[in-house]
Parts: C-alpha cells; structure tokens; sequence
C-alpha cells in the first residue's frame, strides 16, 4: 500500500511529475510550472513525493511563511521570510490510489514534527474543494481572518485559511 511506503524528499527531476499532478488533481487551481520550480529552489526540505509501485501518486509543497497570511495562488515567493512563524502547506495532492491509506497523515505528521524542530509555532493552509472535514481530521481548524477575504476569494468563494497549532 502506499502509506506504507515512505515519503521521500523530491528532487528537481520530480519537478514535471509533480506538475503534471497538479494539474491532474487541481484542474481549478493551475500554477505555473515555475511555482513549484522556485519552491523547491528556495526550500527544497518542503518539497515531498510519494510513490507506490514505483509510480509518483503524491506530493507535498509546504514551506515557512509569516502566521495569519498565505500566498496568493499561483505566485512566486521571490524569497522565505526570515522571520516566519508557521509551517505552510501550499498544497498536498494524491492521485485516486493514494487515498484512504493514511499517505496523508504520515506526511503531515512529518512536516508538523520538522516545523517544531524549526522553532514554529503552528502549521497553516488554505483548505479548498471541500477539504475542510479532512484537514479537520488531521488538527486543524478555520480561523478567520477578515484581512485574507480577497485573497481567499481569488482561490474559490469556499476557500478557508486554517491553522494547527503545535505544542
């Protein structure tokens, strides 16, 4: 099964598998290939995949960012703030195989361990396409913010910036 198998770092040769992916998962939510190009550049520890049979069915792009705030859809970051205070998920995707087989929390749990050896205080994302139950199940919560309201709306009208706190 592919919760089974680990997590490992992407590497830029996984940069068109990763991709191709998101287009597949996110059809509403297309980045530009240089996304994801320049997320692994300026924090490659962020950057994830998961395979199963030697087939890429997942993949993380997370990274530290400032608390209260998230990056616009689609946009590149130019540079990681020095004084970030959360753990970021930009975006986790699993193909149909991957789902149900708890990739997703091991991941999660990983970078929720790697944010607390960092010194972070939370994790934060923007819940779309009905996420909000699953990412409930793995501790978080909608917080509102009436500040991130256009930007939350340039995702979908359903989109919800949540957070978790870490001990």
């Amino acid at each position: 099964m592919c919760a089974d198998q680990p997590w490992r770092a992407a590497t830029p040769l996984d940069l068109p598998v990763i991709v191709a992916m998101a287009e597949q998962v996110h059809p509403s939510f297309p980045e530009d290939p240089a996304v994801f190009t320049e997320r692994m550049q300026l924090y490659p520890d962020g950057m994830h995949l998961l395979e199963r049979d030697g087939r890429a069915c997942g993949y993380l792009v997370s990274h530290p960012w400032h608390s209260g705030t998230a990056p616009a859809l689609n946009a590149l970051l130019q540079r990681m703030p020095p004084e970030a205070d959360t753990f970021y998920l930009h975006d986790l995707a699993l193909l149909p195989a991957a789902r149900g087989l708890g990739a997703a929390r091991l991941i999660v749990e990983a970078m929720a361990e790697h944010a607390r050896s960092r010194g972070l205080a939370s994790m934060s994302l923007v819940a779309v396409n009905g996420s909000i139950p699953f990412w409930e199940r793995l501790g978080f919560a909608v917080e509102n913010n009436p500040a991130l309201t256009e930007k939350l709306n340039s995702y979908e009208q359903a989109a919800r910036f949540m957070v978790r706190k870490l001990a």
